[in-house]
C-alpha cells in the first residue's frame, strides 16, 4: 500500500484516499490527473471498499481507457490485477453500447443492432430525403443531421421539440421519419446510444436500482467536457445524490473547457457542486510539465475570465526561460521565422518530434506547410489533412484543372456533381459509354449525348466554358476567387453549419495563388497569360501535395490546431497568428461567452509547452488574396512584461496605439486602418492616392491608401458597391482612368 501512495503530493494523496463521498477534483494542466484517477481506483479495490465489478469509470477517449486499464493491471497486486478487466470502463458511448447490448429487449432493440458513425448517419439521412423526394437544398442533409443530434443530446424526441415555425415543423417531421428508418433497419447513431440508454434507465426502475446498487463508485474524467444529457445519465446512476446511490468522483478543469461547439457544458461542474452538495473541492495545482514562466503566463491570461472555479498552477522546477515573442511583417515573414527557429533548435539537439506548431484555424497551416516544404523539414499534420489534401481544396483544384485542361477526366468526375446539380450515376454511365465510342474525353463527349443526360451534363459544360471565358484576363488570385464563386463551392459551404473552416481554407487557396505569383516573380508577359500561369500553379500544388507527410517513425515537426493539441505536450511550442480576429477568432467576439472560451483555448495552447514557448503575430496577413492589417491579440497584452522576451522591436501597432484599445463588437475586429505612406507614388508605377482606377472585376474605384514599394507595393481602393479592397500592384491589373 505504501508503494501505491508513494510520491503523491499532498493534494493528490487527499484526492486518492478521500472517504466515500461526492468529490470534485479541479485538475490543472500537467497536474497528474490520470495518475490520481487510476490510483484512486486501485486504492478503493486494495482497501476492500469496493470490488472491481462495483466501479464505473468514464473516460472521453478509448485510448485513455486502454491506458488506464494497462496502468491498473500493473498497480494491483497479483490475483487482483486480472480483475481490472471486469471494471466497467470506457467512453459514454462505449458504456451505453454495453448497457444496451445487455438489455436490448428492454431497450426495444435487436441484439445485433449496428452503430452508425457520423458518415454513415449522414448517408442514411441523404437516402431518406431522396426516398421522400425532399429538396436537399432547402433541407441540407448535414444541417438536418446537426438538428437531429442536437435534439437527442438535449434529451428531446420529436414530440418534445419546440416548434416555432413551419420550417422547424418540417424538420421535426423528418426527424420522426429518420427515427422510423433507423428502427426498421436496426441501427442507432452515436447520439441515440446515450439517449436510449438514458430512457431505459429512467423508465425501468428495477433495472435502474440494480445498477445504482451495483456501481458504488463512479469516476468521471474530463468532466468539463460533458454535455447536459451525459450529466443527467450520471445523475440517474448516482440516484441524484440521495442515500443509497453511487459516489461520484469527478475530475476536470473548467479552464480547459474548449468544446462548446460539440455541446460541452462547463456549467455542469457548478451544477454538480450545488446539486450533490459537494463539500470537498480538491485543487490539483502543482504542475509537473512546464517551467514557471510558462505557468505564470497561463495563470495571468486565464484570470481575465470571470466565470471560473479558480486555481493557480505552480511548479518546483523553477522559472525557466522567458516566453519568446516575435512580430512579423506579414504571414510569410512569420513562417520563415518559425522555420529558422526550428532549424536552430534541431541544430542544438532538440528532436523535431518534440516541436509543435499550433494555430487557431486550419487555414493557417498552408503558409507554414509551404515554408517547411521549401526548407526540406519533415512535418506531420496531427489530427488532420495537409492543406492540399483537404476535400474543399481538392474540389477547387479540380475546377481549376478543368479550366486549364477540359480533357482532365479525373477532375471532371470529381466535380461534375459537386455541388449537387442533379447528375446521377446513370447519366455518367451513358457519358462514359459515349467517351469510349467516340474515343474522347468525358468533357468532349457531352455534345454527343441526347435526352436528360445531354441536358444536365451540357449545363455543366457551359458552366466550365463560362468560367474559362470570364477568367481569361483575370490575375491568378482573382481567377481563383471567381471560380470559387461561380462553381458554387462557396455557396455550398456557406449553407453547411460546419462549413466555416472549409470557407477559410478556400480563402487561403486565393492567398496561395497570390504568393505563388509573388514568389515566381512573374513578369508582364507571364501575367498577361493567366491560364498558362494557372497551369504552373496547379503543377506547384500537385508537387506540394505529392510530398507525403513524414512516414510513421520518422522524426517530424508536429502541426495542429489548438483544439487538436489538448492533452498533448512538447518541449517547444510555436503559437502563431496571435492577432485580433484570428485568435481570439472574430466570430467568438460576437458570441455570448465566446471570448471566455477563446481565452480557455489560449490557456490550453500555452500549457502545452514544457521548455520553450514562442508567440508570434503578423502586422499584415493575406485574406481573399488581399492584404489585411491586424492588431496583435489581446491575449498577448494579458501576459506580464517580465515573462516575455521580444525577438523583434515591438511596433506602434499595439493594442493601445491610436486604436482606442479593443475593437467594439460592431466594428470589424480583423481590419485596422493602414498607415498613410509618405509620397507613395514613387513606387506605385505612376499611380497615386486619390487617383481613379479601373479593375477588370471590381470596376471603377478611387485609391484611398497605399503602402510598401516595389514587389510589395499595395493600394487600398474604394470600389463603391464592391467595397474597400487591398490589392497587390504586382498582381492586380489596375488601369488609370
Amino acid at each position: 500500500m505504501s508503494d501505491l501512495l508513494a510520491n503523491l503530493n499532498p493534494e493528490q494523496l487527499l484526492a486518492v484516499t478521500l472517504p466515500p463521498q461526492h468529490a470534485l477534483v479541479l485538475a490543472g494542466a500537467g497536474s497528474g490527473k490520470t495518475r490520481v484517477l487510476t490510483t484512486r481506483i486501485a486504492w478503493l479495490i486494495q482497501t476492500g471498499q469496493v470490488s472491481p465489478q462495483g466501479i464505473l469509470a468514464v473516460t472521453f477517449t478509448n485510448k485513455a481507457s486502454r491506458e488506464m486499464l494497462a496502468r491498473l493491471s500493473t498497480m494491483l497486486p497479483a490475483g487482483l490485477g486480472h480483475n481490472a478487466r471486469s471494471i466497467w470502463m470506457g467512453t459514454f458511448h462505449g458504456l451505453c453500447n454495453r448497457l444496451l447490448r445487455t438489455h436490448h429487449r428492454e431497450a426495444g432493440l435487436p441484439q445485433l443492432f449496428q452503430i452508425l458513425d457520423s458518415a454513415d448517419q449522414l448517408a442514411a439521412i441523404k437516402r431518406m430525403l431522396k426516398t421522400l423526394n425532399v429538396d436537399d437544398e432547402k433541407f441540407p442533409p448535414r444541417d438536418l443531421q446537426h438538428f437531429i443530434n442536437a435534439q437527442k443530446e438535449a434529451g428531446h424526441r420529436p414530440h418534445a421539440v419546440d416548434v416555432w415555425d413551419d420550417y422547424t415543423r418540417r424538420r421535426v417531421e423528418l426527424y420522426t421519419e429518420y427515427e422510423a428508418q433507423c428502427q426498421r433497419e436496426s441501427v442507432v447513431d452515436f447520439a441515440e446510444l446515450l439517449l436510449r440508454s438514458y430512457e431505459l434507465l429512467e423508465r425501468n426502475e428495477p433495472l435502474r436500482r440494480h445498477y445504482q446498487q451495483r456501481f458504488r463508485h463512479i469516476l468521471v474524467d474530463e468532466f468539463q467536457d460533458t454535455n447536459r444529457l451525459q450529466y443527467r445519465w450520471l445523475k440517474l446512476l448516482a440516484d441524484e445524490g440521495r442515500d443509497g446511490g453511487a459516489w461520484l468522483f469527478c475530475v476536470g478543469d473548467d479552464d480547459q473547457s474548449i468544446y462548446r461547439f460539440r455541446g460541452a457544458e462547463v456549467g455542469n461542474m457548478r451544477d454538480f457542486e450545488r446539486e450533490f452538495k459537494v463539500s470537498n473541492v480538491i485543487r490539483l495545482e502543482q504542475n509537473y510539465r512546464s517551467w514557471g514562466n510558462i505557468l505564470d503566463a497561463a495563470n495571468a491570461i486565464i484570470r481575465h475570465n470571470t466565470d471560473r472555479l479558480g486555481k493557480s498552477l505552480w511548479t518546483e522546477r523553477g522559472s525557466g526561460e522567458p516566453l519568446r515573442v516575435f512580430e512579423a511583417f506579414n504571414d510569410g515573414d512569420e513562417a520563415r521565422w518559425v522555420v529558422e527557429e526550428i532549424q536552430s533548435l534541431v541544430r542544438d539537439g532538440m528532436s523535431r518530434a518534440d516541436i509543435a506548431l499550433l494555430y487557431r484555424s486550419n487555414a493557417q497551416s498552408r503558409v507554414l506547410e509551404h515554408q517547411l516544404f521549401s526548407s526540406g523539414i519533415p512535418y506531420r499534420v496531427y489530427g488532420g489533412l495537409r492543406f492540399f489534401e483537404r476535400q474543399e481544396i481538392k474540389h477547387a483544384l479540380a475546377y481549376l484543372r478543368l479550366i486549364a485542361n477540359p480533357d482532365d477526366d479525373t477532375a471532371f468526375a470529381r466535380v461534375v456533381n459537386f455541388p449537387t446539380r442533379g447528375i446521377g450515376a446513370r447519366s455518367l454511365e451513358v457519358l462514359q459509354d459515349a467517351a469510349r465510342t467516340w474515343q474522347g474525353s468525358l468533357y468532349a463527349s457531352v455534345p454527343h449525348l441526347a435526352g436528360k443526360p445531354g441536358t444536365v451534363l451540357g449545363q455543366f459544360v457551359r458552366l466550365i466554358e463560362d468560367m474559362r471565358r470570364d477568367t481569361r484576363e483575370l490575375p491568378l488570385p482573382e481567377l481563383v476567387d471567381h471560380v470559387l464563386d461561380a462553381s458554387g463551392l462557396r455557396a455550398h459551404y456557406k449553407s453547411d453549419k460546419e462549413g466555416q473552416e472549409r470557407l477559410e481554407n478556400l480563402d487561403e487557396l486565393i492567398n496561395a495563388a497570390a504568393n505563388f505569383v509573388a514568389e515566381m516573380g512573374a513578369d508582364g508577359e507571364a501575367l498577361a497569360q493567366p491560364h498558362a500561369l494557372l497551369a504552373d500553379f496547379l503543377a506547384h500544388a500537385s508537387l506540394e501535395a505529392g510530398e507525403h507527410q513524414a512516414d510513421a517513425g520518422t522524426e517530424a515537426v508536429q502541426l495542429m490546431t489548438v483544439h487538436s493539441a489538448k492533452g498533448l505536450e512538447f518541449d517547444a511550442v510555436f503559437l502563431t497568428g496571435l492577432e485580433e480576429g484570428l485568435f481570439p477568432h472574430e466570430n467568438s467576439i460576437l458570441e455570448r461567452d465566446g471570448l471566455e472560451e477563446e481565452r480557455r483555448l489560449m490557456y490550453v495552447a500555452v500549457t502545452r509547452a514544457r521548455e520553450r514557448l514562442y508567440l508570434s503575430f503578423a502586422q499584415s496577413r493575406m485574406l481573399h488574396g488581399q492584404v489585411r492589417y491586424n492588431l496583435r491579440s489581446r491575449f498577448l497584452e494579458e501576459i506580464p512584461e517580465g515573462l516575455t522576451k521580444w525577438l523583434s522591436v515591438p511596433s506602434a501597432r499595439g493594442r493601445g496605439a491610436g486604436f482606442g484599445g479593443y475593437f467594439e463588437p460592431s466594428r470589424s475586429p480583423r481590419v485596422a486602418a493602414a498607415p498613410s505612406p509618405a509620397q507613395p507614388s514613387r513606387d506605385l508605377g505612376g499611380l497615386r492616392v486619390g487617383q481613379q482606377v479601373k479593375h477588370a472585376r471590381f470596376g471603377q474605384g478611387v485609391i484611398v491608401a497605399a503602402e510598401g514599394g516595389g514587389a510589395d507595393a499595395r493600394v487600398q481602393v474604394n470600389f463603391g458597391s464592391a467595397g474597400l479592397k487591398w490589392l497587390l500592384l504586382a498582381v492586380a491589373k489596375l488601369e488609370a482612368c
